[in-house]
């Protein structure tokens, strides 16, 4: 029977060792990747003015944007994902619930775009389209809509759809919100010459805020200041919008919740597993040398 207990103490040492190494070196990088089931709507308000918003006399009008983000599972794989993304921005006048997206031809609708992009599931930078995304959308470079996860205090290359290329956000401190810790960063272009829209050349300033929580690399909050002006200085869109209060609380308890996880499957079972497991060796061990030592008695 003793001999049973030190053998069954040797097979659950074995076990909780194994499982602590499992979820170490394979658990927790399979939980680094960005889901493929990612569907997420975010919403922020502001106001904004100018030639391309056609109500209000020229006045600064309220508005809110809507950013709809969707994974396509069955174009990305296991180290890749593929997004489709739709944006609108529009005159938040006399709208009901949460239908912001109106039609193109309504004087309410400021901006509706489109994309599709393709992204590295563990870093969050962008891949080469390939065989990724089709169709006209341009290729992307640096961090598109996500930084990494375990995001470092240090500038990264982060994705600007007017310029249509990559710039700098550089890493501004610590800041906490509602008690998740987030990291700050911020990139700003001043007065930058490219097309502001389709056809229409003119300069463009922009200064985004960014606060990430370093653990999953989701963006919790964000602000911009956006101005475009066409060639003879007329103003095209001075944009001011930030995240909408719930959609912070909605980022705050989904990065809560997922750094929970992330510690319990990188941390928590690779520790308690590893030293329950070494303790349940250990106790085989001992137990199997008195066994030996009983038996050598008896011999």
């Amino acid at each position: 029977m003793k001999k049973f207990g030190s053998w069954a103490l040797l097979g659950v040492g074995a076990f909780l060792v194994v499982t602590a190494l499992v979820a170490r070196l394979w658990g927790l990088p399979a939980a680094e990747r960005t889901p493929l089931d990612t569907d997420t709507e975010t919403l922020l308000s502001g106001e904004a003015s100018g030639v391309v918003v056609q109500v209000g006399d020229g006045e600064p009008q309220p508005v809110v944007a809507k950013n709809v983000t969707r994974a396509d599972s069955e174009a990305s794989d296991d180290d890749v994902v593929v997004f489709a993304a739709t944006t609108c921005l529009t005159v938040d006048e006399d709208l009901e619930g949460t239908d912001y997206c109106v039609g193109g031809d309504d004087l309410r609708t400021v901006t509706i775009s489109a994309d599709v992009f393709a992204t590295d599931r563990r870093d969050g930078e962008a891949v080469e389209n390939g065989d990724y995304v089709g169709g006209d959308y341009g290729q992307k470079e640096g961090l598109v809509n996500k930084w990494p996860f375990g995001a470092e205090k240090k500038d990264y290359e982060i994705w600007d759809d007017v310029l249509d290329r990559a710039v700098t956000a550089t890493y501004e401190g610590v800041e906490r919100i509602d008690g998740l810790e987030t990291y700050k960063y911020v990139y700003s272009v001043d007065g930058e010459e490219t097309e502001i829209a389709d056809g229409t050349d003119g300069t463009y300033s922009q200064t985004k805020e960014y606060w990430v929580d370093p653990g999953t690399g989701s963006i919790i909050n964000q602000t911009q200041e956006e101005e475009r002006l066409t060639e003879d200085g007329a103003t095209a869109l001075s944009l001011s919008l930030a995240y909408t209060d719930e959609t912070v609380q909605n980022n705050v308890d989904t990065a809560k919740d997922n750094n929970r996880l992330l510690t319990i499957i990188g941390g928590w079972i690779p520790l308690g597993g590893g030293i329950l497991g070494v303790l349940a060796l250990g106790g085989a061990a001992l137990l199997m040398t008195r066994e030996g030592k009983r038996g050598d008695r008896v011999a």
